[in-house]
């Protein structure tokens, strides 16, 4: 019945849409309805249940249209033209809204607020109501078939209070409950944080969005942007949304934040609680991120390096993919999330590679912790599913089945030495709440459906009530079978039947002449006259009219008791929501610890020696991410290096030798190693002593950025500033082919200078490779700086490449034999060759040359040639020192001082 009616109210709301509402009588009561909720929603695409569909109008049904794939139609006018209308299931709109979602799009979820039935009770023309229940954007998603399990997925927010000048960034992942912030000084330490974070959207104010800087900064990494009023930035209204939110007094107890801090935080709470319509997602205290803790990575460090997805984009073949051997989604985020930030302080660096070494050392229990894991459920965004109201009954038994997995690892992990930190994670898992998961255990069934409104989750025998309606709802013919058997046997009559028709519902049918024994005094009354048909009366009793009420209802009234019984679930898990929480912030540890020590065991890594020193000696260096594809395809061994760029050696190395010889791929491993040896990993080496890296520079490869209007070679110069203006003395830099894209005096001079400037100003661990041979000659004046090149073997006019990284320079860059190699035509390769033998010999014999011979290239040129010496010189020759008084040699110095100063 209930069906049938929700079925006539949807047809007639769309036959309202159908009704011509461009004349003096306006839009129809729905199509007036669904304009309403459109008008509070701009710039969202509005799914409007009808029924079991979404349906989308006017320009919102062209857009889907075009995104989806689905089919346009059209129903109805407005203001004389037709309605473009299109719709997607509802149990496929998950599908249909991660398509959307993913295109850029947001979309506004207006869902029936009330029963079809309610509506027709205000008269047959009444519209159901409805309301926005959330707002669906890409960095407050929620749901598994929207997110990516492995990946925090984050929404920013960028508050200023004083311009640019003071500004902050803050972060959070409602599908785990992380929200924290940091100060950002300027637009590159914002690109940095975007670039660290990889936030699918941010939100800022619409004056902070018109600078150019930070617009094009938020454009160049890709992220969703979402500009609002500035008074929802305004510090003091962010605060008091902080203070109601975590129902504090002052926010002061949290730690000390800026105004700019308050501001990001705040907004981006009001954010999320707007799209979250009245839900209150569970977020963790904030925590302020200062940047002291953390290894400094800039954007075009991230890329270069490829330490979560290549430079084409795909994840497979990065570091992370790598390295990940976590067997669970929280697990993967956490290493993701220190892979993107390792530390900078040693102690907490050598807390985490304990962790290794715990397991490194116990192979058994690691073992038996990893299976064990390998059953966790993702609790994180269970909970936060549960918190937001779009939980369902596997998110309940995937609490249950989480803790109770904690539980026994918990007691794997019992009567163990751990290291520090796990032995904080072994104290939260020793906090489960066992009277919550002894309830789930006791109230769901074996097998759960998706959705809550499906029913069929609570266990049978949990609630006796429940039971006797499923039974009526289920096993209604064999429930009125008992019923007639009881009341046959009661009274007598062997012929006795309880019957059904959709006039009069259930009845007693007896025939004419056993009718009186119904009649009888003894039952009282009990047997009440319906209806007399031909050779038989019919009867009813009370208890066959509440029966046949209770059947009636049976299915909504088991329903809406599971639906109660499954509220009480949520409300107690979320009750307990900050100890589940730090249980599965626990387990997520134990994982990435477990996981790295089994990475270490199967690819021979060790555990690195990390201080505070400038020390940088790494024996026997691999490139993981090669070793590993080399070792998974079955071919020759990595061929592994040393590299010793410590302070009291030579802490600058000047690298030569052809293209394909590996100079890349050593330069990118010592930074790789680095970073696994901050992150709290082992590393790829036969042994590894690394001072800690404040901040790690990569200038490798070539891009152009034509969208901003910069060249390749500009591209080049502005990362190379970069280094240059923010390397220090415990930074570390690696420099590929600098000055190759301008003129070879224009990129010498340019590689020279900055192979200088790195020496003497910056004073930093670094490694530069370069064709520009002529550098070599700068051994010879800087004391820190050593050649070093890559052993090749030129053999019948073929190069052999050895990928063995020695002391020396290299004779030549055997580009031809290179270019032979990569397929060009013999004609081109045998021309090249002899244009290469006649350039060489004009440069031998050019008077130019012969020139740079004879005053080598950027040696301090000698001063021009005078007619007699200067003023400065004459004075200086006739003074006789000996014979100055101490206040005469004063005097003197002041009035060179002055006559320079003139000279200047």
């Amino acid at each position: 019945m209930l069906v049938i009616i929700c079925y006539k109210m949807v047809m007639q709301e769309m036959t309202a849409i159908s009704g011509t509402d461009g004349g003096a009588e306006g839009p129809t009561p729905m199509m007036a309805q669904f304009l309403d909720i459109k008008a509070t929603y701009p710039g969202y695409l509005l799914f409007y249940r009808m029924g079991d569909f979404y349906e989308l109008f006017f320009d919102d049904a062209q857009t889907a249209s075009r995104a989806l794939g689905i089919a346009l139609t059209k129903r109805g006018k407005h203001r004389g033209a037709d309605i473009p209308m299109c719709g997607v299931p509802i149990h496929a709109a998950d599908h249909y809204l991660q398509k959307l979602i993913r295109l850029g799009h947001r979309v506004a979820v207006c869902e029936q607020m009330e029963d079809p039935a309610e509506a027709k009770k205000r008269g047959a023309k009444s519209v159901v109501r409805r309301s926005v229940v959330r707002l669906v954007t890409p960095g407050t998603l929620t749901e598994d078939t929207l997110l990516e399990s492995r990946a925090n997925n984050y929404v920013a927010a960028l508050a200023s209070t004083h311009g640019i000048a003071e500004m902050a960034l803050a972060w959070a992942d409602i599908s785990s409950g992380e929200f924290a912030t940091t100060v950002v000084t300027d637009v590159k330490r914002l690109a940095t944080e975007l670039a660290r974070l990889e936030p699918r959207e941010i939100i800022l104010s619409e004056t902070l969005n018109g600078l150019r800087d930070i617009h094009d900064a938020l454009a160049a990494n890709g992220v969703a942007i979402t500009t609002l009023a500035a008074p929802r930035f305004d510090s003091a209204t962010a605060e008091r949304c902080l203070k109601d939110h975590f129902n504090v007094a002052t926010f002061d107890g949290f730690g000390s934040f800026s105004r700019a801090e308050i501001a990001s935080l705040g907004s981006l709470l009001d954010y999320i609680l707007l799209t979250q319509v009245g839900k209150v997602p569970y977020l963790h205290i904030p925590q302020r991120d200062d940047g002291q803790m953390g290894l400094l990575i800039d954007a075009a460090t991230r890329t270069n390096l490829e330490l979560t997805r290549k430079l084409s984009g795909e994840k497979e073949g990065s570091l992370l993919s790598v390295i990940d051997r976590t067997v669970t989604a929280a697990g993967a985020r956490l290493l993701m999330s220190r892979l993107a930030q390792p530390l900078a302080e040693a102690h907490a660096i050598d807390s985490r590679l304990d962790e290794v070494a715990f397991f490194e050392k116990s192979v058994q229990l690691r073992e038996t912790v990893r299976q064990k894991l390998k059953a966790m459920p993702d609790l994180e965004r269970a909970l936060a599913r549960l918190a937001v109201g779009r939980g369902g009954p596997r998110d309940l038994a995937a609490i249950r089945n989480g803790l109770n997995c904690a539980e026994a690892i918990g007691a794997t992990l019992e009567g163990t030495e751990l290291a520090a930190n796990l032995r904080a994670a072994a104290s939260l898992i020793r906090q489960i709440p066992h009277a919550l998961v002894s309830q789930l255990e006791l109230g769901l069934a074996d097998e759960l459906p998706l959705l809550a409104r499906d029913g069929n989750f609570i266990r049978p025998g949990h609630n006796a009530e429940l039971d006797s309606f499923r039974a009526l709802r289920n096993d209604t013919r064999q429930v009125i079978a008992d019923l007639q058997i009881h009341y046959s046997e009661r009274v007598g009559i062997k012929n006795f039947k309880i019957r059904h028709n959709n006039m009069i519902g259930y009845f007693i049918e007896v025939t004419a002449q056993n009718a009186p024994i119904l009649h009888e005094a003894r039952f009282a009354g009990e047997f009440i006259h319906r209806q007399t048909v031909a050779n038989a009366m019919r009867f009813t009793t009370l208890a066959l009219s509440e029966l046949e009420q209770r059947i009636a209802s049976a299915a909504e009234r088991s329903l809406a008791m599971e639906l109660e019984t499954f509220n009480d679930f949520v409300d107690d898990v979320v009750a307990a929501k900050e100890v589940i929480s730090n249980i599965a912030a626990a387990l997520a540890a134990i994982d990435v610890a477990s996981a790295l020590s089994e990475l270490a065991e199967t690819r021979r890594y060790v555990r690195p020696k990390v201080d505070h020193s400038c020390a940088f000696h790494i024996a026997g260096g691999r490139h993981p991410v090669v070793e590993s594809v080399l070792q998974d395809r079955g071919d020759s061994a990595f061929i592994a290096n040393d590299c010793d760029l410590s302070s009291d050696n030579y802490r600058l190395w000047l690298l030569t030798g052809p293209n394909m010889a590996g100079k890349s791929t050593f330069l990118r491993q010592n930074a790789l190693i680095t970073i696994l040896a901050q992150m709290g990993s082992y590393v790829p080496a036969v042994s590894a002593h690394i001072g800690v890296v404040d901040r790690l520079f990569s200038r490798v490869g070539a891009a152009d950025d034509l969208a901003r209007g910069r060249s390749t070679f500009m591209v080049e110069m502005v990362e190379t500033a970069a280094i240059l203006n923010q390397a220090t003395e415990h930074s570390l830099v690696i420099l590929d082919e600098i000055g190759r894209g301008t003129a070879t005096f224009d990129g010498l001079s340019i590689a020279w200078a900055t192979v200088e400037h790195l020496h003497e100003a910056n004073r930093c661990r670094a490694l530069f490779a370069t064709h520009y041979h002529e550098l070599t000659a700068l051994a010879s004046k800087l004391d820190g700086l050593a050649n070093a090149t890559v052993k090749v073997k030129d053999w019948q006019g073929n190069v052999i490449f050895l990928h063995e990284v020695v002391p020396g320079v290299a004779d030549r860059s055997y580009g031809i034999q290179v270019a032979k190699l990569a397929g060009l035509p013999q004609a081109v390769t045998k021309r090249a060759a002899a244009i290469l033998a006649q350039l060489e010999k004009s440069e031998r014999t050019s008077k130019r040359e012969t020139l740079v011979d004879d005053l080598p290239l950027f040696a301090i040129a000698p001063p021009p040639t005078r007619a007699g010496p200067s003023e400065l010189e004459t004075m200086v020759e006739a003074v006789r020192p000996d014979e100055l008084s101490p206040r005469e040699a004063l005097a003197f110095v002041y009035m060179l001082k002055a006559k320079l100063k003139e000279t200047q």
